[in-house]
C-alpha cells in the first residue's frame, strides 16, 4: 500500500484544528447523568484530545481554535502545554466562555453526553485566526468534522486546508459526526451518535476534496457518503469527490484501510484485526485511535503497523476514565506489543504504573526541602516556651516566607520544595500550595507504630479534597526483625496507602526510619535497604523515597535495587532527624547524584529559632534571619558536595595520576 507524503524537516509533526473544551466526567459509574453527584475534569474536544494524545506519543503537536478568557480557557492551555503541545494558535476570545461537556458512564453500551457549547469559544474561530507562517512550518494538518458544520468555522477550515494545500501538508479528517452539534437533536441529546441528513451528507461531499486521509467509523462514513444503511455505497460515493486515504473504524474488528478502488466487500480491503479488550468507556476511543494512526504515520511507518498502533491506542483508552488522561504513552505501547496484553487493561498493574510514570510531569532535577510538617514536635516547643499552641500556625506561616526568599536565590528557582501538615500547618499549607513550589503532605499519625492516619481512617477519601500537586508523604517506623504481626498490620496499612495514591493520582514519598530500639549497633543502612526491598516486593513502587544519611556503601547498594525494581522512579532524599546542620553537610557528599536528588530536613533548620520566637527572645525578622542562615548554609553545602563527590574525587585523582 502507498503511504502519505509527509513534508520533512519542519518543526511541527501536526497542527490540530477543531474543539477544545472542558470534559466534566461523571465519577459515578453504572447511573445516569441525572443521578451523577460529582465529576473529574479533563481537558476534551476530538481536535484537543488528538493534539494531546500526538503529543503524549511523542509527536510534535499544536493546537489550533479558541478559549475564553477565563479558569476554563487557562486550565485547557496549561494542559496541553504540560504535555508539550503548542498553544500559540489558540485564541483567547474576550467575548465567549470556554465549552464544556458533561459525560457519563451508564453500561458498557450507554453513554449519556451533554453539550455545554452554545455560542463558545472554539466555535467562534475565523479566517482572521489562521497564520499562514505557522501552518506553513507544520507537516500535517488535522480538522474533525464539528468545524465544518457552521459557515464561520467552515470558513476557517477552509482557509486552514488551503494554506495547508500549497505547503505541502497531509490534510486529516476525523469525520467525528456528532447530530446534536449540526442541530439534528434536541440539545440535551448528545449521545446519539448518527442520523441520516442528505443536506449533511452533501454539505460534508463538498469538503472531501480538501484531505489525504479520511477516518471514520462505519456510521461517520454513512453520513459522509449519504447511503443510508450501506457502507460500501456511502464508501465509494466518498471515493468519487476524493482521492483520499479512507480508514474505516470497526471497533473491536479493528480497521480497514483503503487507498484506490473501493473493494465489494469491507473484509476485502486491507484490515489490521483489533484488540480483545473488556470496554469501560468508548468516549475518546477515536480520538486515540486517531493519535496512535498519526504517530505511526508520521514516523514512517507503514499502514499496517500504525493501524496497530492506532488500535492498541483505542483499545487502551476504552478501558480508562476519561479521554486525555487515559491517552497511552510509548512506553505503554512498548509493554502492549511485548505480548503482556491484559484483557482488561486498566487492571493491569504494570501498565498503569507506566501510564504514572511515563506521561509528563513536573521534572524534579533537584529538590531542597523545608521539613515543617512536624505536629508533635511543634507542640512540644510551644509547650517547653510556656507559649499558646494557638501561635503555631503563624509560626509556620512565617517559615513559609523563608522559602519564598530563599527562591530568590541564584538557583533555587524550581528546586524549592515544602513538607507542611494539613492540621497545625492548614494556612502555611494554602499559601504553599501553586507557587511552583514541590509540596509535600503528611498522612501518618505523628509517631504511630504500628501506622496509623492522622484524622482518619479512610485515606482514599480524604485524598478527594487535596490538590493533585501535593504529594502524599507517609512515615513508618519499620523494621525487617519486628513481630510477624507488627510487620502485617504495618503493610496492610502501606497497602491502603498505595492504592488510595494510585486512585487518587497523587505522587507519594515513603519516609522509612528503623526504630531505635530496633537498630543494631553496627548497622550503617543495611536495615534501610532491605525494609525497601521488603517493599518492592510487596508491589510498593513510590515516586520518592525518604531515608537519613548513610554510607556510601548502602547507597549504592539501594540505587541498584531501586535501578532494578523501579527504573522510573523519581529518587531519593535525605532526611534530618534533628542532626547539626554541619554533621549533615559532611554525610551529603556520600550519596550519588544519580539516585539521590536533595534533601528534606526541618528541625536542623527552624528548631532552635522557633523556640526562641515562641519565648519572645526574637521577633519575626530574628527569625526569618536565623531560619534562613541554617537552610542557606544546606543549600551551599548541598551544592559543595554534588559539586565533587567522593567518587568524583578518586576519579580525578586517578585521571591526575
Amino acid at each position: 500500500m502507498s503511504t502519505l507524503s509527509f513534508p520533512a524537516d519542519r518543526p511541527f509533526d501536526v497542527a490540530c484544528l477543531g474543539r477544545l473544551a472542558v470534559d466534566l466526567y461523571a465519577q459515578q459509574i453504572g447511573c445516569s447523568l441525572e443521578d451523577a453527584s460529582s465529576f473529574s475534569k479533563y481537558l476534551g474536544g476530538s481536535s484537543a484530545n488528538i493534539a494531546f494524545g500526538t503529543a503524549r506519543l511523542g509527536l510534535r503537536s499544536a493546537m489550533v481554535s479558541r478559549v475564553g478568557n477565563e479558569q476554563n480557557g487557562r486550565f485547557l492551555c496549561n494542559t496541553l502545554q504540560r504535555e508539550g503541545c503548542d498553544v500559540s494558535q489558540v485564541r483567547v476570545d474576550p467575548e465567549r466562555l470556554t465549552g464544556m461537556v458533561l459525560l457519563g458512564i451508564k453500561d458498557q453500551d450507554t453513554f449519556p453526553l451533554l453539550f455545554a457549547r452554545e455560542n463558545c469559544a472554539d466555535m467562534a474561530l475565523c479566517e482572521d485566526d489562521i497564520d499562514e507562517a505557522f501552518l506553513a512550518r507544520c507537516r500535517s494538518l488535522v480538522v474533525t468534522g464539528t468545524h465544518l458544520s457552521t459557515p464561520g468555522v467552515l470558513a476557517a477550515s477552509r482557509k486552514a486546508l488551503a494554506i495547508a494545500g500549497r505547503h505541502g501538508l497531509v490534510r486529516v479528517l476525523d469525520i467525528d459526526y456528532r447530530p446534536v452539534l449540526w442541530g439534528l437533536t434536541g440539545k440535551g441529546d448528545g449521545e446519539t451518535r448518527y442520523i441520516g441528513n442528505g443536506q449533511v451528507s452533501a454539505h460534508l461531499q463538498q469538503q472531501l476534496n480538501q484531505f489525504e486521509l479520511i477516518i471514520g467509523t462505519e456510521e461517520e462514513w454513512m453520513i459522509a457518503g449519504g447511503a443510508e444503511g450501506d457502507l460500501m455505497a456511502s464508501l465509494r460515493r466518498a471515493r468519487e469527490c476524493t482521492p483520499a486515504v479512507f480508514v474505516v473504524k470497526r471497533g473491536p474488528l479493528g480497521c480497514s484501510v483503503i487507498a484506490g478502488a473501493i473493494p465489494a466487500s469491507i473484509d476485502d480491503a486491507m484490515t489490521v484485526l483489533g484488540e480483545r479488550i473488556e470496554v469501560l468507556n468508548v468516549l475518546g476511543a477515536g480520538d486515540a485511535f486517531a493519535s496512535g494512526l498519526l504517530a505511526g504515520l508520521l514516523r514512517g511507518k507503514p499502514f499496517a503497523e500504525a493501524a496497530a498502533m492506532a488500535n492498541a491506542c483505542g483499545a487502551i483508552v476504552v478501558s480508562r476514565h476519561g479521554c486525555a488522561p487515559a491517552m497511552p504513552t510509548p512506553a505503554e505501547l512498548a509493554h502492549w506489543f511485548s505480548g503482556r496484553r491484559h484483557v482488561r487493561p486498566d487492571q493491569d498493574p504494570e501498565l498503569a504504573h507506566l501510564h504514572r510514570v511515563t506521561a509528563a510531569r513536573p521534572a524534579w532535577p533537584e529538590l531542597y526541602v523545608l521539613a515543617y510538617d512536624h505536629r508533635s514536635q511543634f507542640e512540644e516547643l510551644a509547650d517547653q516556651a510556656g507559649a499558646e499552641r494557638a501561635r503555631l500556625p503563624q509560626l509556620k506561616r512565617l517559615i513559609n516566607r523563608v522559602v519564598e526568599d530563599v527562591e530568590n536565590d541564584p538557583g533555587c528557582k524550581g528546586r524549592m520544595g515544602v513538607l507542611i501538615d494539613g492540621r497545625i500547618g492548614e494556612a502555611a499549607l494554602h499559601d504553599a500550595t501553586g507557587r511552583g513550589w514541590w509540596v509535600g503532605r503528611p498522612v501518618e499519625r505523628p509517631g504511630s507504630r504500628p501506622l496509623r492516619f492522622d484524622g482518619t481512617h479512610s485515606l482514599a477519601s480524604q485524598l478527594q479534597h487535596w490538590p493533585r500537586e501535593q504529594t502524599v508523604k507517609c512515615l513508618v517506623f519499620y523494621h525487617p526483625l519486628d513481630e510477624a504481626a507488627l510487620r502485617a498490620e504495618q503493610e496492610e496499612w502501606l497497602q491502603q496507602v498505595w492504592e488510595a495514591t494510585r486512585a487518587s493520582g497523587h505522587e507519594l514519598l515513603l519516609e522509612v526510619i528503623p526504630p531505635k530500639a530496633q537498630l543494631a549497633p553496627d548497622d550503617n543502612g543495611e536495615c534501610v535497604v532491605q525494609t525497601i526491598e521488603r517493599f518492592y516486593d510487596l508491589g510498593f513502587k513510590p515516586e520518592w523515597w525518604k531515608v537519613g544519611a548513610m554510607p556510601r556503601a548502602q547507597w549504592l547498594a539501594l540505587e541498584a535495587l531501586v535501578q532494578a525494581r523501579d527504573p522510573h522512579c523519581r529518587g531519593a532524599v535525605i532526611l534530618g532527624l534533628s542532626q547539626p546542620v554541619e554533621q549533615l553537610i559532611a554525610a551529603f557528599a556520600e550519596a550519588p547524584p544519580s539516585l539521590v536528588k536533595g534533601f528534606m530536613i526541618g528541625r536542623s533548620v527552624w528548631s532552635a529559632p522557633a523556640l526562641a520566637w515562641l519565648r519572645g527572645e526574637i521577633d519575626d525578622a530574628g527569625l526569618h534571619a536565623q531560619v534562613a542562615a541554617n537552610f542557606r548554609a544546606l543549600i551551599a553545602g548541598w551544592r559543595a558536595a554534588r559539586a565533587e563527590s567522593p567518587a568524583e574525587q578518586r576519579a580525578s585523582e586517578g585521571a591526575m595520576a
